[in-house]
């Protein structure tokens, strides 16, 4: 993230409230861009703004009328899948580049007020992923407690706090925010859960002298439904000699059974063999919108 100008001078759009997971990404994000890389146990991240929004529509409205710098939008989960919001944004009605991505630990912790006992403990409150998440756990430990969705971790963590008798699901970022205590590490289901998260800007990055380890994300856009036409596109990118990391489709919102598809490679499209595929794509496809070439996260 060394070609992203310094932390002090830029803003950082999110998917809020503070104490959330996407909150964690940003401050990561702006932490490597002000050349620290330790950004969760960070109590200040950075001087950046990190400007708190109601949803990821919000944060690409920001990010396209020049309002922030930079956003923060959670694209893939490894639990639930692609983040459909997001993709859309880039395939349909957004302009923002990929600038870069990172792979975030999801990790729940059963946070509750300071001093209380989790005999206590009548209702477990948190956002409905995060309770499936944990069902498990919570089944072992407090089988008798009810369990109340919120729209957040972070909002159920802030009403941990003021009842002794409610316990949340949430991350460590926000018990340190809100003044809780973690009474329980990791109480998730799924170990291996993970969400990547990407920085978006209006300009794309320099091209870089080494490509080695950067990602592409294309929106490819069919001028016809006819057969053969995805093993077109595939075909196009074995010739090239090009890896693929994600494809995936979505409907292209003209008319039922119209669909688009979301592909990321592996390659810059500086390199010549992602320049020709793509050329050969432009010749046989409708569109062919490239949305940034940008360093792979290292999971």
């Amino acid at each position: 993230m060394n070609q992203i100008a310094p932390a002090s001078s830029t803003s950082y759009a999110y998917l809020g409230p503070e104490g959330t997971y996407s909150h964690e990404a940003a401050r990561v994000f702006a932490t490597n861009a002000a050349g620290t890389r330790d950004a969760a146990d960070a109590q200040d991240a950075s001087a950046a703004r990190l400007i708190e929004c109601a949803t990821i529509t919000e944060i690409f409205d920001l990010v396209d009328r020049g309002r922030t710098q930079f956003g923060v939008v959670p694209i893939e989960n490894a639990l639930e899948g692609s983040v459909n919001e997001t993709l859309d944004a880039f395939a349909f009605t957004s302009g923002a580049q990929i600038l870069g991505e990172i792979v975030v630990d999801i990790h729940h912790n059963l946070i509750v007020a300071p001093g209380a006992k989790l005999a206590d403990v009548r209702t477990i409150a948190s956002h409905p992923q995060a309770l499936a998440q944990s069902r498990r756990w919570l089944q072992q430990k407090l089988p008798a407690a009810q369990t109340l969705a919120t729209t957040s971790t972070a909002e159920a963590v802030r009403m941990a706090v003021a009842d002794p008798q409610l316990a949340a699901i949430g991350t460590g970022l926000a018990a340190g925010l809100f003044g809780a205590e973690i009474y329980a590490e990791q109480i998730e289901d799924h170990y291996g859960n993970q969400t990547r998260f990407v920085l978006i800007g209006s300009n794309p990055l320099p091209a870089p002298r080494d490509t080695g380890g950067y990602k592409t994300s294309l929106a490819l856009f069919m001028r016809e439904d006819r057969p053969g036409t995805l093993l077109m596109i595939l075909e196009e990118f074995a010739y090239a000699g090009l890896n693929l990391t994600k494809i995936q489709s979505r409907p292209t919102k003209r008319a039922l059974g119209d669909y688009m598809f979301w592909i990321d490679i592996e390659g810059h499209t500086n390199d010549i063999h992602v320049k020709t595929a793509l050329d050969c794509l432009r010749l046989k496809l409708r569109e062919v919108k490239t949305l940034g070439s940008y360093p792979a996260a290292t999971e």
